[in-house]
């Protein structure tokens, strides 16, 4: 007797049978038109993370590692191991083998601060901080104390070609080359530099970072770089007049380029050349009423920006400009006002005067919830009648998962139609009912819950009616 084999099934037995469809790469959100999009996009996406591409996540939640006065004005990193914070208490504060120490206090309770590491002629690395309104501090790593000499208005500190930068209202200020305390030296080469930038709309400088090879200086609706290494050869070029910056918390470099947020979308520079945002309009429907406490940061591998609108300021988009992946994110829950990194912890403070730690599976012991809606899918054409077949989806799941479908390209007619509850580490399919929608045109997928899930892969099988 000869050996049975295996035969493929024969999807023709009913007419018009498709073979089942698999996504098991997903790309993110996307705001375009969604009958138009990828399958692999979703339409709206509320806290998941490609991470873990091509799977989608939920994502990481935080611990409450400090909470002081009721918001950040400031953080900053010294030598890349000490994380420093500022909070509306007046209170400058180091966190540092989980314990914080007051190293300043009786600082102004709303203005907010900057800070940058240089060493100079000091003995050792300082971090010096500003915020326009108390005098310039620097901490040597024991202690804080006032920076002499420098201009006691000054904000935006930053560093280039071995100086401090700062802005006074429409000026550039800099320091002497490598001494942080003269500013009011103007006798050679080594000297102080100030200069006037000036703009059609007559805009101050709202934000300075200094790089290997520029400077770079924002203001609302522009930007300008610095080039050379003394004064005798210091010379700024205009980018643009037509974009600029919300804040000088509002930028983020990372890989060379800087992305920053303007209120007209997020844009990112290369340098040169005007900035561009044709890599956020993908995501270009959330980016309206964008107010000045928008705050952008990395943790080295994605880019955050945290979009205060006025309202409940809860909205981050997160890229991962990962390459071969570059998706875009929306987390809710975390008003961020601050961000800072150091080495592959990712710190955020925000508006209730927390600091926060990225990492773990809750929000401080809460669960996540989490959210996505898939595009309308459909037949080859969208006048097809569709003979809804199968659907399922496989899954990671240690939370809560309900399914909803909905036969409307939008709005809010969603109908249950499966819940299960968690099992943890195991991948397990889970099939979608569909008698219910069996003969409509186009359904949309709602999967939400709390807790952890990972969703591999998302399927379905049609039957294509005629066209009418």
């Amino acid at each position: 007797m000869k050996p049975i084999q295996y035969q493929p099934p024969n999807y023709q037995q009913l007419p018009g049978l498709s073979a089942p469809i698999s996504i098991r790469e997903f790309k993110g959100l996307n705001t375009f038109d969604p009958l138009s999009i990828d399958d692999s996009f979703f339409t709206e996406m509320i806290n998941m993370t490609s991470a873990d591409y091509p799977t989608i996540s939920t994502r990481p939640g935080y611990s409450v590692i400090g909470s002081f006065g009721s918001r950040v004005l400031g953080m900053g990193v010294w030598e890349g191991k000490e994380l420093h914070v500022v909070f509306n208490d007046g209170t400058w504060r180091r966190w540092k083998n989980s314990i914080w120490t007051t190293l300043a206090s009786g600082l102004d309770t709303t203005a907010e601060w900057t800070f940058t590491n240089f060493q100079g002629t000091f003995d050792q690395v300082n971090l010096i901080g500003c915020n326009g309104v108390n005098p310039m501090k620097r901490y040597d790593g024991s202690t804080i104390s006032d920076l002499s000499g420098a201009p006691s208005n000054g904000k935006y500190i930053t560093t280039y070609q071995n100086r401090l930068w700062c802005a006074v209202g429409v000026e550039l200020w800099s320091c002497k080359l490598d001494n942080a305390t003269v500013w009011d030296s103007f006798l050679n080469d080594d000297a102080s530099y100030r200069k006037t930038m000036e703009s059609n709309r007559g805009e101050e400088i709202n934000m300075l970072t200094g790089s290997l090879t520029k400077l770079t200086i924002g203001m609302p609706n522009g930007l300008h770089e610095l080039y050379g290494g003394r004064p005798s050869d210091f010379n700024t070029r205009l980018i643009t007049e037509d974009t600029g910056l919300a804040s000088n918390k509002a930028q983020t470099t990372l890989d060379g380029v800087m992305r920053f947020i303007h209120d007209s979308g997020i844009y990112e520079y290369g340098g040169g050349v005007s900035p561009e945002k044709s890599f956020s309009d993908i995501v270009g429907k959330l980016l309206t009423n964008i107010k000045d406490q928008s705050v952008a940061g990395t943790d080295g591998t994605r880019v955050f920006f945290n979009l205060a609108d006025g309202m409940t300021n809860d909205k981050m988009l997160v890229y991962d400009s990962r390459s071969g992946i570059q998706s875009w994110c929306l987390w809710r829950g975390i008003r961020a006002v601050q961000f800072a990194s150091i080495g592959s912890d990712f710190f955020i403070g925000d508006a209730l005067g927390r600091v926060l730690k990225l990492g773990g599976t809750t929000d401080a012991g809460l669960n996540i919830g989490w959210e996505v809606i898939s595009k309308p899918f459909n037949g080859g054409s969208l006048a097809q009648k569709m003979r809804w077949y199968k659907l399922w989806v496989v899954v990671e799941l240690s939370g809560s998962m309900q399914i909803d479908l909905s036969p409307s390209i939008t709005g809010d007619d969603w109908v249950r139609v499966q819940e299960i509850s968690g099992t943890g580490t195991q991948i397990k399919r889970i099939i979608i009912p569909v008698a219910k929608f069996a003969r409509e045109n186009w359904i949309r997928v709602r999967f939400l819950g709390t807790g952890y899930v990972k969703i591999h892969e998302f399927t379905r099988q049609t039957r294509q009616l005629p066209l009418y």
